[in-house]
């Protein structure tokens, strides 16, 4: 069912490899690379911790205020410092006023839950970019190339070279975010990407106009710049009106891309029927199998695995004096 890919058709999906060819019809940002050579040994270290000099606080404290036993307390912690970088991070956060991070291939959206509700990735300092990329989950996949080149020909001679993305930040309507499916150059499907229920995508003529927009942007805009693979998706968000949009990330047509509303043999079918135009599904009431219940997305990613200890067995009254011991037990000198 899933064509076979080879290194070089998925390296044309890795964020500076499609940017400069629609980066009029997508997000502005900052690539950054080469990242200094331990990024990526500091990305797979254990816990959760800022490098030092990331933030205004790490940054104001003096050897003064480091006493001989916060120095033993830390010992085996390893220590990493990216001047540098922090820099050019700064400098990319000055420009935009503020960013969302994501590397070659993935965004941390998991660790969301780390920053304000309100505004979710939205990071205003190097202290945030690090601290969403050490809590995601996601973002493995792109710091080692044995799980880029997963199941790819031809990787044993393909260069990769971690890459450190810094996008604009603005609020995103989740409900205009769509996924789009081409297969054999052939727009064959769209999904709508938050897994809310929303009337308005219910409504059979906004139907018609999301699928007429999305076609056109895509024989527009897309496919006669996309020099990668026949079979892709394209991540999108329409614009207020419904009428235009833009491009959010390209991602490879393998299981590896969620297939969202759709399986990945719904699209096989799709692809050899005779079809006015692509099928667009949306969640169509509350109780759809796909909609979101009140647990929060990416749930598994949020709390430490120390916790989930602390509460194993326990009720939310136990659990939280058990948490709260814990704590004062943390801030003894």
């Amino acid at each position: 069912m899933f064509p076979s890919i080879s290194s070089t058709d998925l390296l044309k999906f890795q964020f500076s490899s499609w940017y400069p060819t629609f980066s009029d019809v997508t997000i502005k940002s900052t690539i950054i690379r080469p990242l200094p050579q331990n990024f990526s040994d500091y990305l797979n270290s254990d816990g959760v911790h800022i490098p030092e000099g990331a933030d205004d606080l790490s940054s104001q404290l003096s050897d003064d205020e480091d006493g001989p036993e916060d120095s033993d307390s830390d010992s085996d912690t390893p220590h990493f410092t990216f001047p540098s970088l922090d820099s050019e991070i700064r400098a990319c956060i000055s420009t935009y006023g503020s960013v969302f991070p994501k590397l070659n291939f993935s965004s941390p959206k998991d660790a969301s839950w780390i920053l304000p509700a309100s505004s979710p990735l939205k990071c205003t300092s190097p202290a945030d970019v690090y601290m969403l990329l050490k809590s995601s989950d996601f973002i493995t996949h792109d710091i080692t190339r044995e799980s880029v080149f997963e199941g790819c020909s031809g990787s044993e001679t393909e260069a990769y070279e971690l890459e450190l993305v810094l996008r604009k930040w603005y609020p995103i309507d989740k409900s205009r975010e769509l996924r789009c499916f081409v297969r054999e150059h052939i727009l064959i499907g769209i999904s709508q990407r938050d897994t809310n229920y929303y009337e308005f995508l219910n409504d059979p003529p906004t139907c018609q106009k999301i699928v007429s927009s999305v076609q056109s942007f895509w024989e527009t805009k897309i496919l006669p710049k996309w020099e990668g693979p026949k079979h892709y998706t394209f991540d999108f968000l329409l614009t207020r009106d419904l009428s235009r949009g833009h491009i959010l990330d390209f991602n490879p047509y393998l299981p590896k891309t969620d297939s969202l509303l759709f399986t990945y043999d719904d699209l096989h079918s799709l692809t050899g029927e005779q079809q006015a135009g692509p099928e667009l599904r949306v969640i169509d009431s509350r109780s759809h199998p796909a909609a979101t219940s009140n647990a929060p997305a990416n749930q598994h990613n949020m709390i430490p695995f120390e916790a989930l200890s602390l509460g194993s067995g326990s009720n939310i009254q136990e659990f939280a004096e058990k948490l709260k011991g814990e704590i004062e037990e943390s801030l003894q000198p």
